[in-house]
């Protein structure tokens, strides 16, 4: 176990050096979250309003109309084409970048563009399963949350190629949830230790800038000073954003790189071919 958190940090390293070469991929996180808050907020008034109308009846779950539902299945296939739309941007630049090639905003979103039919069909996709498991959490005890979280575990899983295969390939949605499956049971391995590698580190910077935060907001309140406290707000929320940025950055190489040596058996710059052998191991 420790060899395989060793060479998730390894791996993790590797993707940061890609990142520190080609810093404009942080475009690509920062532009689908500010497009995700805009679709949030769009979807929030009318949500809003149900909820007055309705007298809080609109929050009970087992009340919820087709309309509702409706409204909901909406939300989730717009949030998930804008999320695969930039990421699809990303994995597309990060296999070019990988491949030695230059790189810029404008390919990544040329590149998404070109695939929008596939990325709106995986989102529909995506969506329906999303919808269905949140339906199935809502009426179901605890036992039955456990198992609903293992299904939708088994659906991550079954899909963590699905965005580099769509930046790689024009292929159809189903065709390419198809590929990332066959990838994986081809090539059964560590990915998701690299995952957790990479949301551990990041779940404990974030802990620590929180931490630091909380001490920094409680010194500006305990000075009376306004606009200290302004000015400490300011720098966790800024450094929480970079935090989140970096680390979605991060897992879209991460991905793109295991997915160009499943796919081709080749490494990109900066990667180990160890680091990946370890990482994709062959089935036995």
């Amino acid at each position: 176990m420790a060899g395989k958190f060793a060479r998730s940090w390894g791996l993790m390293k590797a993707s940061a050096a890609v990142l520190r070469s080609d810093k404009a991929l942080l475009a690509f996180p920062l532009l689908s979250g500010l497009c995700s808050l805009v679709v949030a907020a769009s979807f929030l008034l009318p949500v809003a309003l149900a909820v007055i109308a309705s007298d809080g009846q609109a929050l009970d779950h087992d009340r919820w109309s087709p309309a509702t539902w409706l409204l909901m299945f909406a939300f989730y296939l717009v949030q998930y084409f804008v999320i695969v739309f930039f990421n699809t941007a990303l994995a597309g630049c990060a296999l070019r970048h990988l491949r030695g090639e230059p790189t810029s905003l404008s390919d990544g979103l040329a590149l998404a563009r070109s695939r929008w039919a596939s990325i709106l069909g995986y989102a529909l996709i995506a969506a329906t399963v999303g919808l269905v498991l949140r339906a199935l959490q809502e009426r179901l005890g605890l036992i039955g949350r456990l198992v609903v979280g293992l299904l939708g575990l088994a659906w991550t899983v079954a899909t963590f190629l699905v965005v580099p295969v769509l930046a790689s390939q024009d292929v159809g949605p189903v065709d390419a949830v198809k590929r990332s499956v066959e990838l994986l049971k081809r090539t059964w391995g560590e990915n998701l230790i690299g995952n957790v590698g990479l949301g551990a580190a990041f779940g404990l910077m974030t802990f620590l800038a929180m931490l630091l935060g909380a001490l920094l907001i409680g010194g500006a309140v305990a000075l009376h000073s306004l606009p200290a406290m302004v000015t400490a707000v300011v720098v966790v929320v800024v450094a929480l954003v970079l935090l989140s940025l970096v680390q979605a950055s991060l897992q879209g190489i991460y991905a793109a790189a295991l997915y160009r040596y499943a796919e081709d058996g080749e490494v990109g710059a900066g990667f180990e071919p160890a680091l990946l052998q370890g990482a994709f191991r062959a089935k036995k």
